[in-house]
């Protein structure tokens, strides 16, 4: 177990997607999702032992992502306003992970993951398209599946 408390990364990224217009936090946490797939894609690399579950996490944030791209269309104009938040949690996301240990970053992720999972079902709520309401539900199973994974991961990492 960690001696210091991870930070609380669902309180400071929800800073972030709540800095940005409501219409567009679907296509915001999207975007965050794809960033969380990169990660995934250096953790493989990090960790060659656990590089296929971790590459399958990576899939599942792409998929994720995607979803939230065609549900919730966004032009040029409304995608710019995304650029300077995205770039400041971005810094700040990896600013964090820089002074963790690799078992810590997949422990503050699965974290992460689970919040991602409560956000896509509170804009699956607020959706009144059926189809649509079922994708946002399957994405938050897909980063519920993320979040158990990472954990397995942590517990064979050990302390």
């Amino acid at each position: 177990m960690s001696k210091k408390p991870l930070p609380d990364i669902a309180a400071m990224l929800g800073e972030f997607i709540a800095s940005v217009p409501e219409a567009l936090q679907p296509r915001f946490l999207a975007l965050l999702e794809r960033a969380a797939g990169d990660r995934y894609e250096i953790w493989a690399k990090e960790l060659p032992e656990h590089a296929a579950g971790l590459l399958a996490c990576r899939g599942r944030e792409i998929e994720i992502a995607e979803t939230a791209e065609r549900i919730f269309p966004l032009d040029a104009a409304a995608r710019s306003k995304l650029d300077a938040p995205l770039a400041s949690a971005r810094e700040t996301y990896l600013g964090v992970l820089a002074e963790l240990s690799p078992r810590d970053q997949l422990m503050l992720q699965s974290n992460g993951e689970r919040a991602g999972g409560g956000a896509w079902r509170a804009f699956a709520a607020a959706v009144s398209d059926s189809p649509a309401r079922a994708a946002l539900e399957h994405s938050a199973e897909l980063e519920e599946a993320n979040a158990s994974y990472l954990d397995g991961v942590v517990a064979r990492l050990g302390d």
